[in-house]
């Protein structure tokens, strides 16, 4: 949905207008793979001064680099009509994909950043009250613009380096025969630190609850709303826009820190698809391997930055047949994901190595390897004795998520390989044939 959807009386019947539009990392010119993509927030913000008559607090809701509230100003300033005055907040949205609603309803904190002047502090104070209605005063927090806008981009980069350090972590606990859940488990008792995200992997309508439907005391909140996604996963997103804004600051230490962020999550993708082509014996040429999810995470049908694309990139390179099932993902999308010239640089090829299967049992018939990418809960009840006995042997059962029964998996016969610990398949008995008397 774009925000040029909206007529002038749309836009001039609310007194607040939140910007929601996309910021897709660049893929051209200047700041490409790093810097955030602001032309849909241009877009709207010269729509927005194009046809207000009336005075308007703009909210910045998308994931912007900081001192972006500072461009949308100047815009608006620069096309200013006469009467017409503007304050522009900074509201960044900390939603979580598959809980988007849930966590506007009960967020963990409201951040709200604005001008530190009388109109700025008014107009903050006007934001607080929407707010209010629905979310506890000690949990919205105002600030000054830029330290919002830097707020959001920290919390990701904070979060990305958690996931990166238990994953780095898993690589020494592979190493060395310790095992990364027992190591992490131990780390999260740690008052200090916590338990939250240390888990190793593989691999992050207008707003609908803002109306009268959510809450009688809401019927006189006026607010407009223009977007083009609800939610994306960003964190990586965020922590390579920081890596920019730290090298336009020159400040390449610090840009150099957080890069390594990154390349620890590509390392580790990369480490597990070495793995998977080690175990079948150094090739997976015209070999079938089924992937078992594609979504980011569980309970969404995102794509975005999923660990299972560069899996499959991987797997392709090395002339691999993949069998892929998602509960969620769209066929569509997931071609769109892999035809993607960053990805291929062969859209034939990808159709010629892919096939998507609406039957997880289907999608892991003759094949040599079955790949865990996202951590669907309906991959635990899986009938894997079925699976196994409809695979070619010796059958390899690669669980990038961890959330399996590897032992039970390694007493139905499967090579279990899994990250951050190395299992030891004990020997399985198997019934022979007598020999035909003499």
């Amino acid at each position: 949905m774009t925000a040029n959807i909206y007529s002038s009386v749309q836009i001039n019947t609310p007194s607040k207008i939140f910007i929601c539009v996309n910021t897709p990392t660049k893929n051209y010119g200047v700041g490409k793979g790093r810097a955030a993509d602001l032309k849909y927030i241009e877009s709207a913000a010269r729509m927005i001064a194009t046809v207000s008559t009336k005075s308007k607090i703009v909210v910045e809701k998308s994931t912007v680099p900081v001192k972006a509230a500072e461009s949308i100003a100047n815009i608006l300033k620069a096309n200013v009509k006469p009467g017409v005055k503007y304050q522009v907040l900074s509201n960044p949205e900390f939603l979580a994909e598959g809980t988007a609603v849930k966590d506007l309803l009960q967020p963990d904190r409201v951040l709200i950043g604005g001008d530190q002047t009388p109109e700025g502090h008014e107009a903050i104070q006007a934001l607080c009250w929407v707010y209010g209605h629905w979310v506890s005063k000690d949990r919205i927090i105002t600030m000054n613009t830029w330290s919002s806008e830097l707020s959001k981009l920290a919390a990701n980069a904070f979060l990305a380096q958690r996931i990166s350090s238990i994953n780095a972590m898993s690589a020494i606990c592979e190493s060395t025969g310790a095992d990364v859940t027992e190591v992490a488990h131990a780390v999260g008792m740690d008052t200090r630190i916590g338990n939250k995200f240390l888990k190793a992997s593989v691999g992050k309508c207008p707003v609908v609850v803002i109306d009268t439907r959510m809450n009688s005391k809401l019927k006189k909140i006026s607010v407009m709303v223009v977007f083009q996604d609800l939610v994306a996963a960003v964190s990586q997103k965020d922590v390579l826009n920081l890596v920019y804004l730290c090298e336009c600051l020159n400040l390449p230490e610090v840009a150099e820190y957080w890069q390594q962020v990154i390349n620890i999550n590509d390392y580790q993708r990369r480490r597990f698809a070495n793995k998977i082509i080690e175990c079948l014996f150094n090739t997976v040429t015209n070999k079938n391997i089924a992937i078992f999810g594609f979504a980011f995470k569980k309970d969404t049908g995102d794509t975005r930055e999923s660990a299972a694309i560069y899996i499959c990139k991987y797997l392709m390179d090395e002339g691999a047949k993949l069998h892929i099932y998602d509960p969620k993902v769209e066929e569509k999308q997931l071609i769109t994901e892999l035809t993607h010239p960053a990805i291929s640089d062969d859209p034939s090829r990808v159709k010629e190595l892919v096939t998507i299967h609406k039957d997880p049992y289907k999608a892991a018939e003759n094949t040599h390897a079955l790949v865990v990418c996202t951590e669907w809960d309906e991959f635990i009840n899986y009938d894997y004795e079925k699976i196994y006995g409809s695979m070619l042997k010796p059958a390899f059962l690669f669980d990038g998520r961890i959330i399996l029964d590897h032992q039970k998996l390694m007493g139905l016969g499967f090579n279990v390989i899994t990250i951050g610990k190395r299992l030891q398949r004990p020997n399985v008995h198997r019934p022979y044939a007598p020999a035909p008397a003499q």
